[in-house]
């Protein structure tokens, strides 16, 4: 157990960015790939500056689009460690865009990132405790181990599963598949 505790403040990021032409997909709106490359960079940024070391992003957990991004609006991303296991950390990332002519905010974003401490030799090592100041960031801290429980009994669930047997490729039939198995 570490004895070295920083509060959820030590790791707040804030970046914000002009949305360009350049940053746009077919139909005109911000490319999410575009997205995807900034929130890599402010949970690297956030888990970094938390544990003072180098970070590698280990999984993205979740990424959800809420709200198009429009050329011209301005992209503010905040940042923040919300939860810590032995080396690794959860980063909780929200996108808001700001329509600069208007002044209207909107959430577009909600992203999850797991970065894992690396020393120089690329070994994980250990990363701070997190002392938690709020309610909300003890919310922020119960919904990541939710996540985590969540994803482990996916995995589970996966290796459990037998898709070779009747009744599993029986109850595909509520979805929208046709089985041409040979």
């Amino acid at each position: 157990m570490t004895t070295d505790f920083k509060p959820v403040s030590s790791s707040k990021i804030s970046i914000s960015e002009l949305m360009l032409p350049s940053h746009t997909n077919f139909s005109g709106k911000i490319h999410g790939g575009y997205i995807l490359q900034l929130l890599d960079q402010i949970a690297f940024a956030s888990a970094s500056k938390f544990c003072g070391n180098y970070c590698v992003t280990a999984s993205v957990d979740t990424v959800n689009f809420l709200k198009p991004i429009e050329v011209g609006e301005l992209v503010t991303m905040k940042a923040s460690v919300n939860y810590v296991g032995r080396s690794s950390m959860i980063v909780g990332i929200r996108v808001e865009a700001e329509n600069i002519q208007t002044g209207a905010v909107k959430h577009c974003l909600s992203s999850y990132f797991t970065m894992v401490a690396k020393d120089k030799e690329g070994k994980s090592v250990q990363v701070p405790g997190l002392i938690l100041s709020s309610l909300d960031e003890v919310r922020r801290f119960r919904k990541c181990i939710k996540q985590i429980e969540a994803k482990k009994e996916l995995e589970d669930h996966a290796k459990i599963t037998n898709v070779n047997s009747i009744e599993d490729l029986a109850s595909l039939d509520k979805y929208n598949v046709l089985l041409e198995i040979g």
